[in-house]
């Protein structure tokens, strides 16, 4: 059968017009699934000159519309609907946050026939009245229940309120749950739900991938994945984590082990993120660390090896984490690392997927085992041989100046320039002027002068009698002499208390 069992599936019945669930594994290929549909629906000139089409059918707005929820997926869904619409000239244009709108804004102004975007960035352009999708005939969600999960339903539904009524409306994941169906009872007519999957290919991943599943010490998990990374016949390398710090720092640590390492994570701006993307598909980089921000529909060629550093949250992820690799027929290979912590939770992902790792085999950097399973050549320790450092490394990419606020490089690009403060101007004060005196006589800092105005001051004569000074007050008991109603005394006390 062949490894794109969707498109056959769904080629004919979407190209008729009707609404479509589409559901099939990671790596079978729903994009074009949808994309070639969506292409032979949108009217062009050549339409019109062949006469497939009236003149009154051609306008500059979007035709067709692709929701998808994240900015990597909207890149690489747009590349792959520009290279199948090449020969018809169809207009494609990605409409995603992180870039400066005036180069958007300025495409829709010169026509587009399909939009690729993500939620937010469309209701801005639509609320700006920059974006016209009144006369879309086709609509997409890609990976719908992951906008679900992220929280994009009234967003999307925003979205489907500004499309016309009458429109072919298309669902396509890889998991489909409970909440997708009712969202397609709402907004979809009568559709037709396609399941792809092969008679040879029962489980829930993909068959031509082998997994391993380790219990695993944090302490240790740099080193082990370092190894891992030095196995026989590895290719592309993925490393998933589940917090963007944790990425970060993986990232540096391989990066300081010989590894040509990038990172994808919310943390990074998106010309940071584009960057690593295009250093990983260009061979440049050959691991990439990432969030589950880039487990979605992500497909670079080449992958062999997708390492869960840390366990995904649900089932749902760990299949999109290892769909990376094992695409389009290729084999592949999924490691993840669990923690003595997250064995509960591991325990349930593995019951939801009926997969044989419900205890996972307690693993070390140095375990005999590791090196058996993986292929990984005796002796191989955490540090990349110079000899094998061939990549040319993250910075023989160029970084695209997207117009992102926070600069060239985005936030948390290592390396990028601060801003020069603009300096202020120097206060102008006039010197405050001390002079020195004696005697009311100014005088100066040399010992001479000194002299010459101590010799000049007037002298005080014999004549000039001094003023007398006034009798100090004594303080004595009561009844004693000099006592009046103020004085301090204590009855008892000595003939007179002593003065603080």
């Amino acid at each position: 059968m062949s490894p794109f069992p969707i498109q056959e599936m769904t080629l004919p019945v979407a190209l008729s017009g009707t609404d479509v669930i589409g559901q099939a594994k990671t790596g079978t290929g729903k994009t074009l699934g949808f994309g070639l549909p969506l292409l032979e629906r949108v009217v062009v000139p050549a339409d019109v000159e062949a006469g497939r089409a009236r003149p009154e059918q051609l306008t500059d707005s979007p035709q067709a519309l692709v929701v998808v929820p994240t900015r990597e997926l909207c890149t690489q869904v747009t590349n792959d609907l520009l290279t199948a619409g090449k020969v018809r000239n169809v207009r494609v244009l990605a409409i995603y946050g992180g870039r400066a709108y005036e180069p958007q804004v300025e495409a829709l102004k010169k026509g587009v026939d399909v939009i690729v975007g993500t939620p937010g960035r469309l209701l801005d352009l639509a609320g700006q009245k920059k974006l016209d999708l009144s006369h879309v005939k086709a609509l997409v969600l890609d990976e719908a229940d992951e906008m679900l999960d992220l929280g994009f339903l009234p967003d999307v539904e925003k979205i489907i309120n500004l499309l016309p009524a009458k429109r072919q409306t298309m669902l396509f994941s890889a998991t489909m749950p409970g909440a997708v169906i009712g969202l397609a009872r709402r907004y979809m007519s009568q559709p037709t739900h396609i399941r792809a999957t092969s008679p040879d290919d029962e489980g829930a991943t993909v068959a031509n991938i082998t997994q391993h599943v380790f219990r695993a010490h944090s302490m240790d998990k740099p080193e082990m994945v370092s190894r891992i990374l030095q196995a026989e016949g590895r290719g592309l390398a993925m490393i998933f984590c589940r917090t963007k710090r944790t990425a970060a720092d993986i990232a540096e640590q391989l990066e300081r082990r010989g590894f040509a390492s990038g990172a994808v994570h919310g943390d990074l701006g998106q010309g940071a993120r584009e960057q690593a993307l295009r250093a990983f598909r260009n061979g440049k980089v050959d691991v990439l660390v990432c969030t589950d921000v880039a487990a979605r529909g992500i497909d670079v060629e080449g992958v062999t090896h997708v390492i869960n550093y840390q366990s995904p949250e649900d089932e749902k992820t760990y299949l999109h984490r290892v769909g990376r690799t094992g695409r389009a027929g290729a084999s592949g290979t999924a490691v993840t690392l669990v923690d003595w912590d997250d064995i509960p939770r591991w325990q349930l992902i593995n019951k939801a997927l009926d997969l044989p790792f419900n205890d996972p085999e307690e693993t070390y950097s140095t375990s005999a085992h590791l090196y058996e399973l993986l292929n990984i050549p005796a002796g191989t320790k955490g540090i990349l041989p110079r000899a094998e450092r061939t990549r040319a490394g993250l910075a023989a990419e160029e970084i695209e100046d997207l117009g992102e606020p926070g600069g060239r490089g985005g936030r948390g690009r290592r390396g990028a320039a601060a801003p020069a403060a603009e300096e202020r101007p120097a206060r102008t004060r006039t010197p405050r002027q001390r002079r020195r005196t004696r005697g009311g006589a100014e005088i100066s800092a040399t010992p001479e002068a000194t002299v010459e105005a101590a010799a000049a001051a007037p002298a005080v004569t014999e004549e000039a009698p001094a003023e007398p000074r006034k009798p100090r007050r004594r303080r004595t008991r009561a009844g004693g002499p000099g006592h009046h109603r103020r004085c301090r005394t204590r009855p008892g006390a000595g003939p007179e208390l002593p003065r603080p």
